[in-house]
């Protein structure tokens, strides 16, 4: 085994090339680990779970240390952020449904969103997200409650009677007049068809 020069070192470092678990630990623990404050402070401005943010650090972590065992990055802050931004919004689509408070400011993550969708699809996406949100602030108190529970945080009938203090017959009725009513109100009203929640 030859010299190898400090030189030679950063560059194998930097390409991947050779790259031991211990440099990459090394890295990470100089490099990532002093970022964990604007970190966390960023997730918390992003969602709205505080319940979730530690696992999503230590999944940020993963991905990170993940991929710099293939190759450092050359902007090590860059690199994190943007895999927080990139996680946001996986959790997002793999829930399906945005939880109207996961996100406080949905405009922040355009940036990520912004390499998978088009300008006007987002613009679309975000219009439809408002409307959707102002239905759903239209509806009665106890409607609106049951479809919450049930539609956006996939409780199922039982629990949202038990939590309501309602009969399970209730909590039906609540979501059928709830989703019926926000059909109504976001694609036009169906002639005869209007009940009130």
């Amino acid at each position: 085994m030859g010299y190898t020069s400090d030189t030679e070192r950063r560059d194998q470092r930097r390409t991947g090339a050779g790259m031991t678990a211990s440099a990459v630990q090394d890295w990470f623990i100089r490099e990532v680990l002093p970022l964990e404050a604007a970190l966390m402070q960023f997730l918390q401005q992003n969602w709205r779970n505080k319940a979730d943010l530690s696992d999503m650090r230590q999944d940020i972590y993963i991905q990170v240390f993940d991929a710099a065992r293939k190759q450092i990055p050359q902007n090590t802050k860059a690199f994190v952020f943007q895999t927080a931004r990139h996680l946001l919004i996986d959790r997002i689509r793999r829930n399906h449904v945005i939880a109207f408070e996961a996100v406080p400011d949905i405009e922040v993550l355009g940036e990520a969103s912004a390499e998978t969708a088009g300008p006007e699809r987002n613009v679309i996406a975000r219009d439809e997200l408002r409307r959707l949100q102002a239905a759903l602030d239209r509806l009665p108190p106890r409607c609106r409650e049951a479809v919450i529970l049930g539609r956006i945080e996939g409780m199922p009938g039982r629990a949202i009677a038990a939590h309501m203090g309602i009969s399970e017959q209730a909590v039906s009725v609540h979501l059928a007049n709830g989703i019926r009513a926000l059909v109504n109100e976001i694609y036009g009203e169906e002639p005869g068809r209007r009940r009130n929640p």
